[in-house]
């Protein structure tokens, strides 16, 4: 019985470790193809009423992908967190001072969760007539993976992932942590 057990554990690290190699080479593959859309995942806004740095990474990388043609129109998704500010409109007015026209960005202020951004970006996609064949999420490197199940699961066809340039020390514990969120989305 102790045998099995260890062998258990071994093979249930081994798959954790094989899932979490994909996932991080998933997340760092940026796929640089065409969508209208691009969906940015919110992030926390500082005690000041400015994206924290790893907010500004992933509105960064939605700014470049969208001077590039690669994205026609953004979607910032975010809630109102605990400094009291809305995500989604801090995102905005940060891709307004950049240069992208208040005319290509669409606000969702109810994405508190991943998988109420993936449902709002498919109710707003078929709201704006937007296409639902491609579409590009900004986020995180290890978040990337279950962002583009879950917006799979509401329908997107084809789902691309480009990271946001910043790391940091809790990038460690997040990965690690998207081992049991990423078959969460899966199985549910």
């Amino acid at each position: 019985m102790k045998k099995r057990v260890i062998i258990l554990i071994g093979l249930t690290f081994t798959f954790f470790v094989i899932h979490t190699i994909v996932i991080t080479i998933d997340g760092l593959t940026d796929e640089n193809e065409r969508s209208e859309v691009g969906v940015v995942l919110g992030n926390k806004v500082n005690e000041d009423g400015t994206p924290s740095a790893r907010l500004q990474a992933r509105l960064d990388k939605a700014y470049n992908l969208y001077i590039n043609n690669l994205l026609e129109t953004i979607i910032v998704s975010g809630g109102i967190g605990m400094e009291g500010f809305d995500e989604a409109k801090v995102m905005k007015g940060y891709l307004i001072e950049k240069g992208v026209p208040e005319s290509s960005i669409i606000t969702d202020n109810n994405g508190y969760n991943t998988e109420m951004t993936a449902e709002n970006s498919l109710e707003i996609a078929q709201k704006h007539n937007l296409s639902t064949d491609h579409i590009t999420v900004i986020t995180q490197f290890f978040h990337i993976s279950r962002t583009k199940l879950a917006m799979k699961q509401q329908g997107f066809e084809e789902v691309y992932g480009s990271h946001a340039e910043y790391f940091e020390w809790r990038d460690v514990y997040s990965t690690i942590r998207e081992f049991p969120a990423f078959y969460k989305y899966l199985m549910f």
